[in-house]
This record gives C-alpha cells, sequence and structure tokens, in this order.
C-alpha cells in the first residue's frame, strides 16, 4: 500500500510571473500533476473508467502556504503524503523543496481535499465510496510525516 509520491520538477520559464517567481497558482498545478502520478503508479488513472460505476475526484478543499521562492531553473519536489483517507474522500499534504542551493529548503506546503464520485445519465455529480480495489491500495502516512 501507498501513502507517499515524490515528483521532481524543473522550473519553467513560462511558470514565472513579472518578479521573477513562481506565480503562486502553479503550486496548485504542481500539486494535481503529483497526485496523478500518484494515482498511475498505482496502476489507475485519476479518472477511472475502469471501476463500476466510472469515478472521478473533484477538488473540494485546496491551500497553500508560501516560504520562500522559486525561480526559473529551480529543481523542485513535490512529496504527497495521504494525511486521511475516508470512505469517500483522500486528503494530501504537499511539500515542496527546493533542491539545488547549498542544502534543500521547503518553500511551501499545501492541502488537497478530493471526493470519489460518479455521474448519473444527466451528468450530476453524487459521492461514493471509493473502489475497493483503489482504497486497498491506498493507506494514509505514518504521522511522523505529517509534520
Amino acid at each position: 500500500m501507498a501513502s507517499e509520491f515524490k515528483a521532481l520538477r524543473r522550473v519553467e520559464f513560462s511558470e514565472t510571473d513579472m518578479a521573477g517567481i513562481v506565480h503562486y497558482s502553479n503550486f496548485f498545478k504542481y500539486m494535481e500533476t503529483a497526485e496523478h502520478a500518484f494515482f498511475r503508479s498505482l496502476g489507475f488513472s485519476i479518472i477511472s473508467r475502469h471501476t463500476d460505476p466510472p469515478v472521478g475526484w473533484p477538488r473540494v478543499h485546496a491551500s497553500c502556504d508560501y516560504r520562500y521562492p522559486l525561480h526559473f531553473e529551480d529543481e523542485v519536489e513535490i512529496h504527497m503524503i495521504v494525511a486521511e483517507k475516508k470512505a469517500k474522500s483522500l486528503s494530501y499534504l504537499f511539500k515542496f523543496r527546493k533542491l539545488n542551493g547549498p542544502h534543500p529548503v521547503e518553500v511551501a506546503r499545501g492541502k488537497l481535499t478530493v471526493v470519489c464520485v460518479t455521474r448519473d445519465a444527466h451528468g450530476k455529480m453524487s459521492s461514493v465510496p471509493i473502489p475497493k480495489d483503489i482504497e486497498e491500495k491506498i493507506e494514509v502516512a505514518p504521522a511522523e510525516l505529517l509534520v
């Protein structure tokens, strides 16, 4: 079972603002990218058509606290940690660390909560329990990772 995932990326010029730092909104894209890669590492997609019924994972909460800026060509590690697992939802903690420089430094922390949903014939979403084959592969991280 998996409780964490790490993704690496280099900051692209297009992700920076007029001050030369990563625009705050890109951290939410980084979180989503890591979440999708986490699901792929488990053999699934964020859009699970193989389940009956097919499920998706809309966001119901997203936040990010910023400590230090990232700049063009900085290497950043996105550490996604499963903070909570309920019958119909998952909550993640994200730790962003700048890796280039004299030593790694945490630059931001994010949180994301997603709910497992399906759609009826009219497109209306409703929450459903996390499918067993997905639920069985995800576990909450040890407490020491959540600090």
